[in-house]
């Protein structure tokens, strides 16, 4: 009996695997076309910190915030400030942000694939 439960569920976790891999392959997609409609390099989407460095210049920031994400709660909070400069940069508001921030791998492909357009902030 105790077999016949253990094997049922063994599949669970390979599905899990799958979704999780897609997930990732929706959201570095997304970011991907996000940095072309930037004038950015696509590519950089798939290379780990300088990601993070590309959308700094996307939005405007100084190179040097790429330190403040190693912080803690400074690098939470630097995410939300980015998080609302990418929504502004594409032309929509507060409420996207908080999409941004929670649910990034919806939100951002909606940005890269969809009709939002990048007007860059003035610093």
């Amino acid at each position: 009996m105790f077999g016949l439960l253990a094997s049922s569920s063994g599949g669970a976790p390979a599905v899990l695997l799958v979704i999780y891999i897609a997930i990732i392959v929706v959201l570095i997609a997304g970011v991907w076309k996000l940095f072309e409609k930037a004038g950015q390099f696509g590519w950089a989407a798939i290379i780990p910190i300088y990601n993070y460095y590309v959308m700094l210049k996307v939005v405007k920031r100084p190179g040097w915030w790429l330190l403040l994400f190693l912080i803690p709660i400074v690098g939470f909070v630097i995410e939300i400030i980015v998080a609302i400069d990418i929504a502004k940069s594409f032309g929509k508001s507060g409420g996207y942000a908080v999409g941004i921030i929670f649910l990034p791998f919806i939100f951002l492909p909606m940005l890269g694939f969809g009709d939002a357009v990048y007007t860059p902030i003035q610093r």
